[in-house]
């Protein structure tokens, strides 16, 4: 992390340089034509060749002035941060490509916060010279969108929201005008899917656990997944995904693609992602609509990444007409929420369920709510194992089979589960005596 603290004022030769050849680059890029045709590659290749020609012209320019070249490190550090600028994402890049990071939150160009995977947060230097510079680097984001195949995004006063994912699968948050500061939050996923075996060796979960949730997809039990912001949802619904048999059909709808298929290991699937609507307000594909669209795609298993509104209802009906082993999460901060949230969901417009109607559909669709928190030094466990049994009219009836520890919030066993899922668990081969000898 040395070099990204430094990145702006360890090396003045640089910055100089930087500040010289960044509006001559752009300059020489704005005045070819259609470069928004290009692709992804074709663009990096150009982007290349001007960079070259702008530093040979600045090189040229230096020693007529008598200041002589610049050191083959600070040329090096140069090309690549101008590289950067116009294809990557600038001063923020080394922190992208930095597989350890997980959330990146910007609070104004100069101060900088990074969560890592193993929980630890820090600050780190700013990734831009001024808020001006900043803006310009997330308003590249939304040009680069365009070049990927989506829609290019504006980033201005008229627009002061921007949302897109990045040519590394992360997803970009950013606003300005609105806020004192310009704002920017970016989630970063990791290369490779997580898996039960690795969240048993970080200590997330006991190995009993991880054996409980491996019978729960292999007996096609539809289970939501729930936790606060950034609790790792999607890291365990991604190690839930790997233990569906490779067979299975997999339709997936998200508003960015989050979820992490291994493509060998399940080769049938179908990745929906929803789409704002472009500069003309046309085009918008919401995730209401996606998940809809599961159903005609003849799916064996729906995982939807995010419920948070109506979508709540087609996912419900998808688990509840025959497509078992569907999976989802949803935002709460405890299991029990969980069931409320989508109950309520459901109720919100466009919906507009009545409440008993809500009710019993959630209770004909979820099977189980896995619940994840965090233990007091930050770890990140499954803490709580909640089975659906049915409803009242009023509200849906729920036994926690797993509740948290009171002192470290870690699941330990609370209650039996009904004689249904007790079959159909010792059916896939589940050890019922694991549930009671269970502890971390």
């Amino acid at each position: 992390m040395t070099d990204l603290l430094n990145r702006f004022d360890a090396d003045p030769d640089a910055d100089a340089a930087v500040a010289a050849l960044r509006d001559a680059v752009a300059d020489r890029l704005t005045n070819l034509p259609e470069t928004g045709q290009l692709s992804t590659a074709q663009y990096g290749e150009l982007v290349d060749q001007e960079i070259d020609a702008a530093m040979t012209a600045y090189a040229r320019q230096m020693v007529r002035s008598g200041a002589g070249v610049l050191p083959a490190a600070t040329t090096e550090r140069v090309r690549l941060t101008l590289r950067d600028i116009f294809t990557g994402s600038g001063g923020l890049q080394q922190l992208i490509d930095d597989p350890m990071n997980e959330t990146i939150n910007i609070n104004g160009h100069d101060n900088v916060w990074v969560r890592r995977r193993d929980g630890t947060k820090i600050r780190v230097g700013p990734v831009a010279g001024s808020e001006e510079e900043l803006q310009a680097l997330i308003r590249e984001e939304g040009v680069a969108a365009g070049r990927r195949g989506g829609h290019e995004r504006r980033f201005d006063r008229g627009e002061p929201e921007l949302s897109v994912q990045l040519a590394n699968g992360g997803r970009l948050h950013a606003l300005m005008d609105v806020t004192g500061h310009t704002c920017v939050s970016i989630r970063l996923f990791p290369e490779f899917p997580e898996t039960l075996a690795g969240l048993v060796e970080k200590q997330e979960v006991t190995p009993a656990m991880a054996s409980f949730l491996h019978a729960l997809v292999r007996a096609r039990r539809n289970v939501v997944v729930s936790g606060g912001p950034n609790a790792g949802k999607t890291t365990l619904l991604n190690a839930l995904i790997g233990e569906i048999p490779p067979l299975r059909r997999i339709i997936t709808a998200e508003d960015t693609k989050e979820l992490q298929i291994d493509k060998e290991a399940h080769p049938d699937q179908v990745r929906i992602q929803t789409r704002l609507a472009n500069t003309e307000s046309a085009g918008e594909y919401d995730l209401n609509r996606a998940v809809r669209s599961t159903l005609r795609l003849t799916p064996d298993v729906v995982i939807v990444g995010e419920i948070r509104g109506a979508e709540v209802v087609w996912m419900l009906k998808v688990m509840s007409i025959g497509i078992d082993g569907s999976m989802c999460t949803v935002h709460a901060s405890d299991s029990g929420q969980a069931l409320v949230k989508m109950v309520t969901y459901a109720k919100e417009p466009p919906a507009h369920y009545e409440h008993e109607a809500a009710v019993a559909l959630l209770a004909a669709a979820v099977h189980f709510v896995v619940h994840i928190d965090a233990t007091p030094d930050g770890v990140r466990v499954v803490s709580s194992v909640r089975e659906v049994v049915g409803s009242d009219d009023k509200q849906v009836i729920s036994n926690e089979i797993f509740r948290p520890d009171p002192t470290t919030r870690r699941a330990v066993p609370y209650s039996q589960l009904s004689g249904d899922s007790m079959q159909r668990l010792s059916a896939v081969g589940f050890d019922l005596s694991l549930l009671d000898a269970d502890r971390w």
